[in-house]
């Protein structure tokens, strides 16, 4: 499957929405005034980073074993994930400044023949190593997160994957938890968007030409990590 880091960007709209109540941990860049002083209650940016737990980066491929009767989902995960995001007051995301990463070399399913054969023909992780994820844009925000409710909307990004770069549309849900953002984001697209060989082995006997990418985050206000 492909990752590349999701500049999944999705974690970015998660902080534009929680600007109001996350303001005094985020870090951000205060206005100043002609004196060179910051003017009082002026915030320009936050500034999120991947927290060190609570990330997750899978893809899920449909396929049809030999062995089976019935279709079954491969799935390959990696907590290897890294990445910024920084969010103007209003909402904006700062695409020159965030970006998800993650490292797909250790992506692991339940098969290690699966996994070998994504890596060394598929993903073509040696030569291929990072995904990236650049949000640009969010959509169907009105309200930051509060508590735990949740707050679902469209995050837009750009995703290189196998060294082709394209644009991408996740699905996002997150929520507060103190300081942090928490939720998830998923996309799909095609095999061939991306240049991706289609999986061919002797106990496959077919996989659909759909790749969903799935990502469980949690962002968490740049400087409160260790």
């Amino acid at each position: 499957m492909v990752f590349r880091a999701f500049p999944t960007a999705m974690f970015a709209a998660l902080c534009a929405v929680s600007v109001a109540s996350a303001q005094t941990a985020a870090s951000p860049k205060t206005a100043k005034s002609k004196a060179g002083k910051p003017d009082a209650g002026t915030v320009t940016r936050l500034r999120y980073v991947v927290a060190p737990t609570g990330n997750e980066a899978r893809y899920r491929v449909r396929e049809q074993l030999v062995s089976f009767d019935l279709p079954n989902d491969a799935i390959g995960a990696t907590k290897e994930v890294t990445g910024t995001l920084v969010v103007d007051a209003n909402g904006t995301v700062v695409r020159d400044s965030s970006k998800i990463t993650v490292n797909v070399q250790n992506l692991k399913s339940d098969q290690a023949r699966r996994d070998g054969f994504i890596k060394r023909r598929t993903m073509e992780t040696d030569k291929y190593p990072i995904v990236e994820l650049t949000p640009t844009l969010f959509r169907g925000i009105t309200a930051r997160p509060s508590g735990t409710e949740p707050m679902s909307f469209e995050m837009l990004g750009d995703l290189m994957l196998h060294g082709t770069t394209r644009p991408s549309s996740w699905k996002v849900t997150a929520h507060a938890e103190g300081d942090d953002i928490v939720g998830s984001a998923t996309t799909a697209f095609t095999f061939k968007d991306f240049g991706l060989e289609q999986p061919k082995v002797p106990v496959v006997l077919s996989v659909e030409d759909t790749i969903k990418l799935e990502y469980d985050f949690r962002f968490t206000p740049a400087g409160k990590t260790p």
